[in-house]
């Protein structure tokens, strides 16, 4: 089996390292897309074209049989269209974990961490007005521009960084927060920072793992033996931090840089 996957930078290979747990006797094939990074601060229009352009890539050179939308705000803007136009793959995005927060939390008190464009998204905001009237929870949404280039640079342990968390993170500690959603593949590597200004241990909810279970189980359907080795290759469309590349995936077949379009 061959799996595309993608999203603006490194965040999504935290998703790709999930699936590496799970997935067998397949080529995993991930694109960074840092030459339009960060996706969270372009139209839904430019988004919906980076998209439909690293599809059809994927396509031509690997001849993928699923694709992964590793990226909250992508899955938000172009998820629909590409299920249209590809009928034939398999085809999973990614969205804020609200529904196992919910499940999770013991305060009722639930924060959510995401770019801009997700917390704007037609996706997030409805399924967050449901689930919110469906139960006794209180939502603390707050957006986090600056902090996937943060990130992204190698930054995610600064002491800007820091001072930024603590002005997001202040309201939610002073009002018994006890889950955090993490509403971008970015997140989860600042989980520690999270934790550590928010002066507790929290629940705190991504998505890799959920992804990389539903993946095999669709995976299945269409005959996947999920047996054999797997091989992981990952491209970028203008510079990366290594560091976190092979701290995510120290075993990685492949990395080089490409240019889409």
């Amino acid at each position: 089996m061959n799996i595309g996957v993608f999203d603006s930078g490194l965040g999504g290979l935290t998703v790709v390292q999930a699936m590496s747990k799970v997935i067998k006797g397949a080529n995993i094939f991930y694109i960074a897309d840092t030459k339009n990074a960060p996706y969270g601060d372009k139209t839904s229009q430019q988004i919906l074209q980076y998209s439909l352009d690293i599809t059809q890539y994927f396509i031509d050179k690997h001849h993928i049989d699923a694709l992964i939308i590793a990226c909250n705000t992508a899955t938000s803007s172009a998820i629909s269209t590409l299920r249209e136009k590809y009928p034939e793959l398999i085809i999973i995005g990614t969205e804020p974990g609200i529904k196992p927060a919910i499940e999770q939390t013991s305060t009722g008190n639930i924060g959510v961490l995401a770019t801009p464009a997700t917390l704007k998204g037609e996706k997030y905001q409805a399924l967050a007005s449901v689930l919110s009237q469906e139960k006794n929870i209180t939502l603390y949404e707050q957006a986090c521009p600056g902090l996937v280039e943060q990130i992204e640079s190698g930054e995610h342990k600064s002491i800007k960084t820091k001072e930024m968390l603590e002005a997001w993170l202040k309201p939610m500690r002073e009002s018994n927060v006890d889950t955090i959603v993490l509403g971008c593949t970015h997140y989860p590597l600042i989980c520690d920072a999270i934790e550590e200004v928010m002066n507790r241990k929290l629940n705190l909810i991504h998505t890799g793992d959920a992804i990389a279970k539903y993946l095999l189980k669709l995976a299945h359907k269409k005959g996947h033996g999920n047996k054999g080795n797997l091989q992981i290759h990952v491209y970028f469309t203008d510079k990366i931090d290594n560091d976190i590349l092979y701290y995510l995936l120290p075993n990685i077949n492949k990395q080089s840089r490409i240019q889409i379009k």
